[in-house]
């Protein structure tokens, strides 16, 4: 098993996944959930792909941010220098354009400088080269020569030649980011990782996954380049039925989780394969899909494909009849907010959609619940103002404290409710919120998730040592005030009923606002119930209980407490089976019937 953490190209505690299957298994939680192909899927190393590249003229070898070109290059380099063959190389970064003319290009969508928020763009991948440098790359062939195209772009150099596609997770590449390691598109400098992030998010992976998204049919191979040394791939066609497969059955996306300055214990203390030495967990990315991958495995050989991957092959398998509405953006997330023996988030609220949808060229905006999973006796949940609440005043304290670093009694503004497990808090867009400490809380929400304004942080440092960035301006152009006094308590905490019953089971309904285009309900039983998917999405955690046996017709798998896991449309009916002593209790998430939200969505920038 690969352990190593921090190197010269990768700065985590969190270990990388291995690149083999042991035959270790894990009593709970696992933070490696794989979907076995069965045999001769997957093949590991530079020598098996450089048998496959010899047989072929010429390959473009194409691939995301975060890799390590000149690496690839040399390992490959290595091996067919063994076979004799003579090769020509072409590197796409040479027909880039001058990093002045990226900066230029790239500057309307990086939104204010010392801003953590940029504006989604509107560019191609074309938009980075010299186009006639890149041409110019396929007129230089000479005969008789294995020409081999490799960087980021390298299928735009010759439209009928095959490709192979290099990837890598997002946490990852954020790694490598951290460690200086890569650069953004089009850069050959570093910049700190905040800046890096921010490019990443709001440029790079929009233009490239565009791009992925245009080869779709023409990649041959892909490969998983997380391990530095070392590549994973398979096959486009095993690949695309791998997929075929677990969407229309049900899978797990690989978490991937990250110490904050107010992160707690609680995952530390029930997730046994997490690094102990990190000071704390914050977050747990569960289910945000455009940081999540997917690993397959097949003779003991582990592969991660982003998530995205699934939704530019199945996007209509997995959201059936919410397909058209979203199309390949996956509209549910999932995460763990971890504040046992840690520290309150920060009062904050989220953006309006038509502020979201202005100011960052979102689609559709951050509107959350939280869930309690877990929490001690003294827990409890910031949510709406006081009924007497003043906004210039409210505001001006929160200036004030800014300024002087002097704290507020933020009760005197926020209401603060008691948290009981199962709780579910209710906040649309627009309300002034906080976890506070000691919850484990499961995050419902929909898919946008760095659009946090923050008004006040308790006056604490982040983990690096600086402030925290503080949003007070962005806040109050988006706070609603009318979420008051008893609108609160009446309208923002969720008031199960029971939807319907059977023998031995329960199926509750925990109504969201009419502002959430998705709903949620809650499975209680003791040892089996089947029900169909009524062609939704289904996206679902096993929250009391220890094991439980998910069937469709595909197979069956056995998910844990507090794992994630995904029924899509397609799968049409599933059997759970509760595999523990006491009841069994299933959170399930998925899109409302209809939203006004849904008849606004414009997706401007998809194949």
């Amino acid at each position: 098993m690969t352990v190593n953490t921090i190197t010269a190209w990768r700065n985590s505690r969190q270990r990388l996944l291995p690149e083999f299957l042991t035959e270790e298994q894990t009593a709970g939680y696992d933070i490696y959930p794989i979907h076995s192909l069965g045999a001769n899927k997957i093949r590991n190393g530079y020598k098996s792909l450089v048998a496959w590249m010899v047989t072929q003229q010429e390959v473009m070898i194409d691939g995301y941010t975060g890799i390590l070109w000149h690496e690839v290059k040399e390992a490959l380099d290595e091996v067919l220098q063994e076979t004799g063959i003579e090769v020509q190389w072409h590197f796409t970064h040479d027909a880039f354009k001058d990093e002045d003319e990226v900066t230029q290009l790239t500057a309307p969508f990086m939104g204010e400088e010392g801003s953590v928020w940029g504006n989604r763009t509107t560019l191609t991948l074309q938009d980075f080269f010299h186009t006639g440098k890149l041409a110019g790359m396929n007129n230089e062939k000479r005969e008789h020569v294995l020409h081999i195209v490799i960087g980021t772009g390298a299928a735009l150099v010759n439209r009928a030649a095959p490709v192979i596609y290099l990837d890598i997770p997002k946490n990852e590449q954020q790694y490598r980011m951290r460690a200086n390691a890569v650069t953004n598109l089009g850069y050959s400098q570093y910049t700190d990782a905040t800046e890096m992030y921010k490019r990443a998010y709001f440029i790079d992976w929009v233009v490239l996954n565009n791009y992925k998204q245009s080869l779709l049919h023409r990649i041959s191979i892909f490969a998983d380049t997380q391990w530095g040394d070392s590549v994973s791939w398979i096959y486009a066609e095993d690949l695309q039925a791998a997929v075929s497969s677990i969407t229309h059955n049900h899978f797990r996306v690989r978490p991937w989780f990250e110490p904050g300055a107010w992160g707690g214990q609680w995952m530390k203390e029930h997730i046994t394969q997490l690094p102990k030495e990190e000071v704390n967990y914050a977050w747990s990315f569960e289910m945000i899909v455009p940081e999540n991958g997917v690993v397959f495995e097949s003779d003991h050989h582990l592969l991660e494909i982003p998530f995205e991957w699934l939704m530019y092959y199945s996007y209509k398998a997995v959201l059936g009849k919410h397909a058209e509405i979203f199309r390949h953006e996956f509209p549910i997330r999932f995460d763990f907010l971890d504040t046992f023996g840690g520290g309150n988030l920060s009062i904050q609220c989220h953006p309006s959609l038509s502020y979201i949808r202005q100011h960052f060229g979102e689609t559709i905006t951050q509107d959350e619940t939280y869930y309690i999973l877990d929490c001690k006796e003294d827990a409890g949940v910031y949510l709406g103002l006081q009924e007497d609440i003043d906004p210039s005043g409210f505001r001006k304290a929160l200036e004030d404290s800014q300024q002087d670093n002097v704290p507020i009694d933020i009760t005197r503004y926020v209401q603060l409710h008691d948290a009981h497990k199962h709780d579910l808090f209710l906040i649309p867009n627009g309300t002034v919120h906080s976890a506070g400490a000691n919850n484990m809380v499961l995050e419902i929400s929909a898919t946008p998730y760095i659009f946090t304004f923050k008004m006040y942080d308790w006056l604490r440092l982040g983990l690096d040592g600086k402030p925290r960035p503080i949003n007070i301006e962005h806040a109050f152009n988006n706070i609603d005030f009318s979420r008051k006094g008893d609108v609160v308590k009446n309208g923002l905490i969720s008031r199960p009923s029971l939807l319907e019953e059977g023998t031995d089971w329960q199926c509750w309904h925990l109504p969201t606002h009419r502002e959430h285009f998705y709903d949620v309900h809650r499975i209680e039983f003791d040892t089996e119930v089947s029900f169909t998917t009524g062609n939704c999405c289904l996206v679902m955690m096993l929250v009391e209980g220890t094991a439980i046996t998910v069937k469709t017709s595909g197979g069956s798998t056995t998910y844990h407490y507090a794992e994630t896991f995904v029924i899509p449309a397609a799968a049409e009916k599933y059997s759970i089976i509760n595999n523990g002593e006491g009841r069994a209790k299933v959170i399930k998430a998925f899109i409302k019937e209809d939203h006004p939200v849904f008849s606004t969505i414009v997706y401007e920038n998809t194949i």
